[in-house]
């Protein structure tokens, strides 16, 4: 949020610097972020000068360039070459001198003496573009010798604006700080309360001369929508540019002026936090507004163009034969809206219920200045202090008269909210004590009133603009924010008690996982939770989207983990090594969440060079991560095919028949979908499963052994759908001891093998850890694993 300094003192008048102010301001919780310094013109006329041309003659070099004298005064004459056609001799000009600096656009440049084409030059005529006075480049600009001195600045002739701008990170809940006013406000809670010099005046209604009488009627349709409503009929407007100081209000906080009366709607929003509409009276039918809803599947058109179909719970602002004009509180009509001909408005101050116009507002992907403050709460008791300031200033800028009475509809007045406040409570949160006329110094400051003082205690009324502050809590914090977070003492120190963390602690076994991936190059990343589907099916979609893009919660993390790996891609980063640890969720008998670890891999392996060839990342790459970090749990494991529509090919580890990980080559349709054109391997580990089933003991010391492992091999022919994993089960549940390791070193089909067969060839490693194992212990284990082998898949041995 933007504030402007000289804005500010309109409503508290402080003789402070703006570092100092923006030092206060960010004491009391309106952190200020920066100080931007704004100038109504860039550069602020400075070095121009207003001379007179004595000579223009043709350049004797170029035939667009002419070269002239210049007077600037003090009997100073410039030589000075210019190039714009209608400079002539006997003109009042304005000349930048040698060091000014040209601001045109978003460029600037110095001016320098030069030679152009063999002229000196030690100057520069300018254009109104050149100065920032305008987007006229017709030719250099030629000013009034009655009105401007030769000799004199520039500057003296114009009124500029320079301001200093803050840029203030407010938090969303503090809406009574999202004006000018409120700023000036709170800042002025401080300084009183910190015996500094301040004054501030609270803004009041305005009285309003009335002239005639008016037609309008204003009918509300149901009072829960819109508890207050204020409406203003003004006449014989002048639509046209608002004066020089308005439109320099409003751009030294980033806005754009447009005309005078939606000016003014913008300067009451920022100045007092009110949004205010205006809307053409003439073409409001049957001279009565209504506010109410329209049927759901209603169209309805806003000031942007695009047509809208509501849904039937928005709060409308109608005409007299119900035809929408406006969605309360976010946007306005493309059929109402002010234009150069309107001569007559209906002007709106209303307190609108913040739920219907913030599910408004995100329902249609609009957000706006007003549904901002809507949605979050405006002050229901400002409303008519707004209007009549905005109907002040039309009167006084647009020429506009006041037609009769105010229309309003206000029947239940929105109470304040009743807090009791405890001393003891104070000082239990704040960990100080503060004298209690302290406490009721600084509530007075901040507009809360006591109705009541009681035993250790205060009942208290709290503004109902102030809708952040409706507890006890809420009260303290608003005390610290005044007496001063810096106040508090800090403590000489801390006592606390070690905690040792239990085996069965997530975060360990995550940590751990997280610092093996990132030490084999991988990098982690953050999704989104929210994010869009295709398939609705089990998805868990939210009530109150802030998009369409956002409505569901993610029920797979791999596709966000694409969108990573699409980004690097594009961004010539190709060799792709991801992980996530995030959740999942899910709607099925129950809403079902779900933590996992995921991992996608793309591209090359190892990094391009000289000494290794091209590897490319593969399924086995991705199975060895995943298997390295599988064996920090100490698990049985089982590798079971699985089909999976997001997998081309996929196995699925299971571990005391509950899956453990599932891991695959990502299915063609999903890169096309996601724009990927080289393939990608993805695994995802269920945590909380992993976490249940590993083991409490698998840390123990094991010594090296004193005797040699001996290896043997067999090369077994099976049939084709025997697959490895089977292989390694049956020998793992040979009796003997000394069997210590199975490995698979050779696979092979094709050639001088039978049809439908394939061979394995495998390796054995065998250990006594007492002796040296004897050929016949050797013996007995390799032909107990041979029979084993022949029994269960008619292997045959291969010489």
């Amino acid at each position: 949020m933007k504030i402007s300094n000289n804005w500010l003192k309109d409503y508290i008048k402080i003789d402070l610097k703006s570092d100092k102010i923006g030092e206060y301001l960010t004491d009391i919780g309106l952190e200020v972020e920066g100080i931007d310094k704004f100038e109504s013109v860039k550069g602020s006329l400075e070095g121009i000068v207003v001379g007179k041309v004595l000579t223009c003659e043709q350049h004797p070099n170029a035939d667009k360039l002419k070269v002239t004298t210049v007077d600037i005064g003090k009997g100073k004459i410039l030589n000075i070459v210019c190039g714009a056609p209608n400079v002539a001799a006997g003109q009042t000009v304005p000349v930048a001198v040698v060091g000014t600096i040209i601001h045109k656009g978003s460029d600037s440049f110095p001016i320098k003496e030069a030679k152009i084409r063999g002229e000196v030059s030690q100057g520069m005529i300018c254009a109104e573009d050149e100065m920032g006075l305008s987007e006229d480049h017709g030719g250099i600009m030629i000013l009034d010798e009655t009105k401007f001195e030769v000799g004199r600045n520039f500057v003296e002739y114009f009124e500029l604006t320079n301001d200093e701008v803050f840029e203030i990170g407010l938090t969303p809940n503090r809406t009574d700080a999202m004006s000018h006013y409120g700023v000036a406000r709170d800042l002025n809670a401080f300084l009183v309360s910190n015996q500094m010099k301040s004054e501030f005046e609270k803004a009041v209604s305005k009285t309003l001369n009335i002239e005639g009488n008016t037609d309008f009627q204003l009918e509300i349709e149901d009072s829960e929508l819109c508890p207050r409503y204020i409406g203003a009929v003004i006449e014989n407007v002048k639509v046209e540019d608002s004066p020089a100081w308005l439109k320099n209000r409003l751009k030294a906080i980033g806005l754009s002026p447009i005309n005078n009366i939606v000016d003014i709607t913008n300067y009451i929003l920022h100045g007092f936090g009110q949004p205010l509409h205006a809307f053409d009276a003439d073409k409001i039918s049957g001279k009565k507004v209504k506010v109410g809803v329209n049927p759901a599947g209603s169209k309805f058109t806003t000031l942007d163009g695009v047509e809208r179909t509501l849904n039937g719970s928005e709060i409308m602002i109608k005409d007299g034969e119900n035809q929408a004009m406006c969605i309360a509180g976010v946007f306005g009509g493309q059929n109402s809206g002010i234009s150069e001909h309107t001569k007559t408005i209906f002007l709106e101050s209303a307190y609108f219920n913040p739920i219907a116009v913030r599910k408004a507002a995100k329902s249609h992907g609009l957000n706006t200045d007003a549904s901002f403050r809507f949605e979050r709460g405006v002050d229901p008791n400002s409303t008519k202090t707004a209007i009549t300031h905005a109907i002040s200033m039309i009167e006084e800028i647009a020429g506009g008269k006041l037609a009769g009475q105010l229309l309003e509809h206000y029947p239940k007045k929105l109470e304040d909210f009743y807090v009791i406040l405890r001393f003891s409570k104070v000082e239990q949160i704040l960990g100080t004590k503060i004298h209690k006329e302290k406490i009721k110094e600084i509530l007075k400051s901040l507009e809360i009133q006591v109705l009541n003082e009681i035993q250790n205690g205060l009942e208290l009324s709290v503004p109902a603009y102030r809708a952040d502050v409706t507890r006890e809590i809420d009260v303290i914090e608003e005390i610290l924010r005044i007496y001063g977070y810096n106040k508090i003492d800090s403590p000489q120190k801390f006592s606390f008690s070690p905690v040792k963390l239990s085996f069965d602690d997530q975060d360990a076994l995550e940590n751990s996982w997280a610092r093996t991936l990132q030490s084999n190059g991988f990098n982690e990343v953050m999704n989104n939770s929210l994010t869009s589907v295709k398939d609705e099916t089990n998805a868990v979609k939210l009530l109150n989207p802030l998009s369409g893009d956002l409505a569901f919660m993610r029920k797979s993390l791999l596709e966000g983990l694409l969108e990573n790996a699409d980004y690097n891609i594009k961004r010539k980063n190709q060799d792709i090594k991801f992980f996530e640890l995030g959740k999942i969720y899910h709607k099925k008998e129950k809403y079902e969440e779900k933590k996992q670890l995921a991992i996608l891999v793309s591209g090359r392996n190892v990094a391009e060079n000289w000494l290794q060839p091209k590897s490319a990342t593969d399924f086995y790459m991705l199975k060895s991560f995943v298997k390295v970090l599988l064996e920090k749990l100490n698990l049985k494991i089982e590798e079971n095919y699985l089909v999976d529509a997001r997998f081309s090919d996929a196995l699925e580890l299971v571990a005391e028949d509950k899956t453990i990980a599932r891991l695959g080559k990502v299915s063609p349709e999903l890169l096309k979908d996601a724009d990927i054109d080289q393939d990608c391997f993805y695994a995802e580990i269920e945590l909380e499963n992993c976490q249940e089933l590993r083991s409490k003991d698998n840390l123990k010391f094991v010594e090296i052994p004193k005797f040699n492992k001996i290896r043997r091999d067999l090369a077994l022919l099976v049939d084709k759908n025997v697959t490895y994993a089977e292989l390694f089960h049956s020998a793992k549940k040979n009796p003997s001891k000394y069997l210590k390791n199975i490995n698979l070193f050779d696979v092979y089909e094709g050639k001088n093998l039978p049809e439908g067969k394939k061979s394995y060839a495998l390796s054995f490693e065998l250990l006594n850890e007492e002796k040296t194992l004897e050929e016949k212990d050797i013996t007995e284990v390799m032909n107990s694993l041979i029979k084993t082998f022949q029994k269960e898949f008619s292997a045959e041995l291969r010489s």
